[in-house]
């Protein structure tokens, strides 16, 4: 009979790393945490940018690098390889979370979702309006989506920040709103910045969509085996001229939101795993017992949530500050000040972002409920749901990537960039004095 091993018998050393692991892998998950990374990574791109070291930051991000096969080879800078190749693997977890949030979360049930989506409508709208009217010129209206999204690490990072206090209708209506967004920054990118469509490129994007469907069909529930097929689709749409990274949002939504229908339960074949492990004597049939043990294992989540659990560490610690570092190094002394169109587009996404989408959120909720018979969620009042506009603000990473799609200039990109930039810190500067004054009067109440 086996002994069980005690405290004592564990080295020292394992013990450690063991409690550092279970550290490591809770920090990770931590929301707040993820933010404060990206607004690091922003601040060191910023810096870099504007150093004596300026010239090897642009140098690193026009680094070509390419990925070849026989004579055929696909060659861009990595700088291209971060926004459109590794941002998809962004958008992946966006579609899998809107994918969701649809089957059984906030936006299952219109009773639910219709105040938060004509919210986020009226968030999008009005920055989009306050953009233009100060932006109407031919060559810088392309940029009236720049304000119109925001950034859900950052939003809900500051949210947590403010701790406990925070009613859980405020958080879920921020998420829902934020995801709603999302929804429609997706569709903006694919209506408004996708080029010319090449039909050619349909047919791989097509196949590559059935390839997915094909695996679904016959219960292939490995995540890696998905990836050939999504590569195809990301290729092909490449090729239309639509932006590749959609291809994520695709995936995303065909990503099952139940666990795979088998003839034995995963919780059935677990517990015959585990009954079986003390019944092998062979390491052949031991190993088998590990086999389908970690099989029941990885079958008990549905696939949506499983792969956005396994990769949520990655793009909150990653694919999203690599993003920030290769994005956010505005060189200050080529915006040019003196450029009234330069002008214009900073400050119409600063105010778009700070002023327009909180007044654009608010006010759309106000016209929905005095006129039709929809209600404040239980735990939101009007004061939270100012700060919700207020973080709503926080544009930061869509942002900076449709501005990336809107500007081929270079003087009017860094003119938008660091409009988000500052933007989104005054946003969410701005959230936490608002917040810890709400969360003070809280405490005072309850006192």
């Amino acid at each position: 009979m086996n002994q069980p091993v005690s405290h004592k018998a564990v080295p020292a050393a394992r013990r450690l790393a063991d409690k550092a692991f279970a550290s490591l892998e809770k920090f990770f998950h931590i929301e707040a945490v993820s933010g404060i990374v990206l607004l690091v990574a922003a601040a060191v791109a910023l810096l870099w940018a504007n150093s004596p070291y300026a010239e090897s930051y642009q140098h690193l991000w026009h680094t070509p690098l390419y990925f070849g096969l026989g004579d055929y080879r696909l060659s861009y800078s990595l700088h291209f390889w971060i926004n459109d190749a590794l941002m998809t693997v962004f958008f992946l977890v966006v579609g899998m979370e809107i994918r969701r949030e649809i089957h059984d979360g906030s936006l299952s049930s219109l009773a639910q979702v219709v105040l938060p989506m004509i919210a986020a409508i009226g968030g999008v709208a009005l920055p989009a309006l306050f953009y233009l009217t100060l932006n109407g010129a031919e060559q810088v209206r392309n940029g009236w989506a720049v304000p119109t999204a925001t950034d859900i690490a950052f939003a809900v990072g500051v949210l947590a920040i403010l701790g406990r206090s925070i009613p859980p209708a405020v958080r879920i209506f921020l998420l829902t709103l934020a995801i709603i967004d999302d929804i429609i920054a997706v569709l903006i990118i694919a209506l408004f910045y996708s080029g010319g469509l090449a039909p050619e490129g349909f047919v791989i994007a097509g196949l590559g969509v059935l390839l997915v469907l094909g695996l679904q069909r016959i219960g292939v529930g490995c995540a890696w085996v998905y990836l050939l097929p999504g590569a195809l689709l990301w290729f092909g749409l490449l090729k239309t001229g639509a932006h590749p990274t959609l291809a994520g949002v695709v995936l995303g939504l065909m990503t099952p939101v139940r666990p795979v229908r088998f003839e034995d339960r995963p919780l059935e074949l677990a517990r015959e795993a585990v009954m079986s492990l003390n019944g092998h004597s062979t390491p052949e049939g031991f190993a088998r017992s590990v086999r389908r043990l970690r099989y029941a294992q990885r079958e008990l989540l549905p696939p949506a949530l499983r792969v956005q659990m396994a990769l949520h560490p990655w793009v909150a610690y990653g694919v999203m500050p690599l993003f920030a570092l290769a994005n956010a190094g505005v060189a200050l002394g080529e915006v040019n000040l003196a450029d009234s169109q330069g002008v214009g587009v900073m400050l119409g996404v600063l105010l778009a972002l700070v002023a327009g989408k909180p007044l654009g959120i608010v006010c759309a909720s106000w016209l929905l409920i005095r006129f039709s018979r929809c209600q404040m969620p239980e735990g939101l009042s009007w004061r939270w749901l100012w700060l919700v506009g207020c973080l709503g603000g926080i544009g930061f990473t869509m942002s900076i990537f449709i501005a990336n799609l809107a500007f081929p200039s270079s003087e009017l990109l860094g003119a938008a960039k660091l409009g988000v930039l500052l933007a989104s810190f005054l946003a969410a500067l701005i959230g936490l004095v608002f917040g810890y004054g709400l969360v003070r009067r809280i405490r005072q109440e309850v006192a």
